[in-house]
């Protein structure tokens, strides 16, 4: 069961969130609220113990005071900042987390390169009616960067603490 909650929640989260983001350019706080309750729910039932548990808390709240800072600079979206946060709180402080932030950061600037280049394409004005490319061709909008935190996410997962215990649980 608990496995199950690992496994399904995080992913469906990452999904959800560069999913509302490409077509809506928001990130709900439902999203960081659920992958912050998960956590803090079925990591003691892992057996993480407490010390653990308190660096993962500790993760977060470092990413959210740098990120927090970059949205009052008007550099990083608000839903954004809390994906991280929450996001950081499942990868703890360690090699997860720094990959994480290194692959978000690659398809983050993949993703706004891509996306100036449609933007300025003939294409983006055909294809800028479709549902999942409406923002991406809006001029007037930021970058999605949602997209590039859920497939960061994604890449990861499964070398994170509790990504890394659902599967040896599931192989015992």
């Amino acid at each position: 069961m608990i496995e199950a909650l690992i496994l399904v929640i995080f992913p469906f989260c990452m999904v959800y969130a560069a999913i509302s983001d490409m077509i809506t350019m928001t990130i709900a706080n439902r999203v960081s609220v659920l992958l912050v309750a998960t956590f803090l729910i079925v990591a003691p039932l892992t057996g993480m113990p407490l010390a653990a548990i308190g660096f993962h808390v500790l993760a977060a709240m470092a990413v959210l005071a740098v990120t927090f800072g970059l949205f009052a600079l008007g550099t990083m979206g608000g839903g954004d900042a809390k994906l991280l946060a929450a996001t950081a709180l499942w990868m703890g402080i360690g090699t997860p987390l720094a990959e994480y932030a290194v692959l978000g950061a690659i398809w983050g600037g993949m993703l706004t390169l891509a996306i100036l280049v449609y933007r300025n394409s003939p294409i983006s004005d055909v294809t800028g009616n479709f549902l999942l490319l409406r923002k991406f061709a809006d001029r007037r909008v930021g970058i999605p960067y949602g997209v590039a935190l859920g497939a960061a996410g994604l890449m990861v997962f499964p070398s994170s603490p509790l990504g890394v215990w659902a599967v040896q649980a599931l192989t015992r």
